[in-house]
């Protein structure tokens, strides 16, 4: 896998995240290669909202989130091969999946962590030797408002536990 915009790794889980951006081009997305392989391969994954948290705000019980992400898994020609949502409510810390190291916050935490789990599982074509997954668009509600987000380059989503599962395809003819 190719991870062009890397989260870091949990705190208490050790699991990488990576972050799910915005766009058009495959070639910008979260690639994920897949070995020749006969009939179709599976891809599961985590698929989790991204949160920017705030200790002050969950402490006046303003804290209130609820995101809607939608991500496509995209052929390198641009092709879509499927889409993937997750939704969920952010409240208070014990939403969070787990918090992000490397950061400047209490504890060397970042203040964006994920939060909400979707298992996702698509199928690719047998033939398909790269699949991209790009950000589609966000929806946020908040206290204040909400907002849709689909800007190029914006995170959308937070993937994360990606496996690839395939029946190897026949080995390659030796040279004459």
């Amino acid at each position: 896998m190719t991870c062009p915009a890397p989260l870091g790794v949990g705190v208490r889980t050790k699991i990488a995240f990576c972050e799910v951006m915005a766009g058009r081009d495959p070639a910008d997305g979260v690639r994920i290669q897949v070995p020749p392989h006969k009939g179709v391969a599976t891809l599961t994954f985590d698929l989790h909202n991204l949160h920017t948290y705030s200790e002050e705000q969950v402490r006046a019980r303003r804290a209130y989130a609820r995101y809607t992400a939608t991500i496509g898994a995209l052929t390198m020609d641009n092709t879509l091969i499927s889409r993937a949502v997750v939704q969920n409510e952010f409240r208070t810390a014990a939403d969070l999946v787990d918090r992000v190291g490397g950061g400047a916050g209490p504890g060397g935490v970042k203040a964006v962590a994920p939060t909400g789990t979707e298992s996702i599982t698509i199928e690719i074509p047998e033939g398909e030797l790269q699949v991209s997954l790009l950000g589609e668009k966000l929806a946020v509600e908040r206290v204040d408002g909400a907002a849709t987000y689909s800007q190029p380059g914006r995170p959308i989503a937070v993937v994360s536990n990606v496996m690839l599962e395939y029946r190897p395809g026949p080995p390659p003819k030796p040279p004459r």
